[in-house]
């Protein structure tokens, strides 16, 4: 079973994920904010990490380059939004692995999934 941190402000998306992600067997841990999941990620090993772009406090990307800067090596998975090719760009610049469009589609739990059997193939 794969452990996923789902760092989410918006409480319904973060619930209607974490319950799609444990359907599918997945642990899942969840952070309202990047400083928050920047903490648990410092404590905690994960399989994925799943990262909004765009919260208040510390937003997605602060917190992928501070974990970065820290050394943090886990998977890094961009979930947001934002689908503008720069937007793309910026998350993979800055350490993210891999970008999910927001709103997820049916194939979610399949593209984590996947992330996650690539990256421990490495």
């Amino acid at each position: 079973m794969s452990s996923i941190l789902l760092v989410e402000d918006d409480q319904v998306i973060r619930k209607m994920i974490s319950i799609r992600l444990q359907l599918r067997g997945f642990e899942v841990d969840t952070a309202v904010n990047g400083e928050q999941g920047v903490e648990k990620a410092s404590t905690c090993l994960y399989d994925a990490i799943l990262m909004d772009m765009h919260m208040p406090v510390m937003d997605g990307h602060e917190a992928t380059k501070v974990l970065r800067k820290q050394g943090y090596q886990g998977l890094i998975i961009a979930v947001t939004a934002s689908v503008m090719s720069e937007e793309t760009n910026k998350a993979i610049n800055i350490g993210c692995d891999h970008f999910i469009p927001k709103p997820i589609e049916v194939t979610f739990e399949d593209q984590v999934t996947e992330f996650i059997t690539r990256f421990k193939a490495g």
